[in-house]
């Protein structure tokens, strides 16, 4: 299925896609109101270099796998600053009863999405998720669907308690529908960020932050998990970079992978990243794009 084949006409105001910007335009570090919280995002940078995440051209498969309903009860796992929280908040609540629940490790992605309008928003962690109080008796049976997009690829540390913290919420019958990085995403790029740091005496194995699961692997979890599939497959997209190569590091990377490094070092190895995979995500005319492939799947919680 290709991205610009789906639509879901209930779901509307997210952004298109962002234009390519060549290297020379990126934003070469955190400018004042972009610190990271204590979690080592800020929703502030992910705005300005990463829009692309909740565009409507890359959201809307995944929104139109899920189907929100007027009246249903959602679950959003990751919401970052709610803007695709907002446009699924818009469909489910034309119908009595309905609304959508915005959860994410954040602190500073939860503030945001508040301000942006989320009614109902909470700090929390995917792989342990507790519902606070007042949520569990407005989604008394559970929730109708569960939701997430470009999140869960950072579960690495328990990516079956992610199913596990989905059971607990719900309803059976309820459906679980999601998008994440999977097998071969960022291929090259994760590579290079290995031997930079290799190189430096570290162990990129024990740095890296990202699960990048297979359709056979993530499919297994799944159904031990007690889920009936009823779609899964890896989506290959090349994404464009609006802000290169060198904002998406500084990005996702410099306090993920290289949050422990000094800032001189660090930028050492986004440097020596950047030049290594130039010649594979810089176009003849200085555009900038990386290989994302996405898992993508939908599963049903068996009664």
């Amino acid at each position: 299925m290709s991205i610009q084949s789906v639509h879901n006409p209930q779901i509307t105001g997210l952004s298109s896609a962002p234009s390519h910007r060549s290297q020379g335009q990126a934003k070469k570090g955190p400018e004042d109101g972009d610190q990271r919280d204590a979690s080592g995002w800020s929703a502030s940078m992910y705005n300005k270099t990463a829009s692309f995440v909740y565009s409507s051209e890359f959201t809307a498969p995944i929104l139109t796998m899920l189907d929100a309903r007027p009246g249903e009860k959602v679950l959003d796992v990751g919401c970052g600053s709610g803007e695709v929280t907002l446009a699924i908040q818009g469909v489910v609540e034309k119908g009595e009863g309905g609304f959508i629940v915005g959860t994410d490790a954040s602190d500073s992605m939860i503030e945001k999405a508040k301000k942006n309008g989320l009614q109902h928003a909470f700090v929390a962690d995917a792989q342990t998720l507790e519902l606070p109080v007042d949520i569990k008796d407005k989604v008394d049976g559970g929730f109708d669907a569960v939701f997430s997009n470009a999140t869960l690829h950072w579960c690495k540390r328990n990516p079956a308690g992610v199913l596990d913290s989905v059971k607990k919420v719900l309803k059976p019958g309820g459906r679980f529908v999601a998008e994440m990085g999977g097998y071969m995403n960022c291929i090259g790029v994760r590579s290079a960020i290995h031997r930079a740091l290799r190189a430096r005496g570290y162990n990129p194995q024990e740095l890296d932050p990202w699960y990048f699961p297979s359709v056979e692997e993530y499919s297994k979890l799944l159904e031990s998990a007690g889920f009936k599939i009823t779609h899964i497959l890896l989506n290959p997209r090349v994404t464009p970079l609006e802000a290169g190569v060198d904002g998406w590091l500084n990005l996702f990377v410099r306090g993920s992978f290289l949050k422990n490094l000094s800032d001189r070092e660090a930028a050492e190895v986004i440097k020596e990243v950047v030049d290594e995979v130039q010649v594979d995500c810089q176009d003849a005319d200085g555009k900038w794009s990386m290989m994302y492939t996405r898992l993508r799947f939908s599963a049903v919680l068996k009664n």
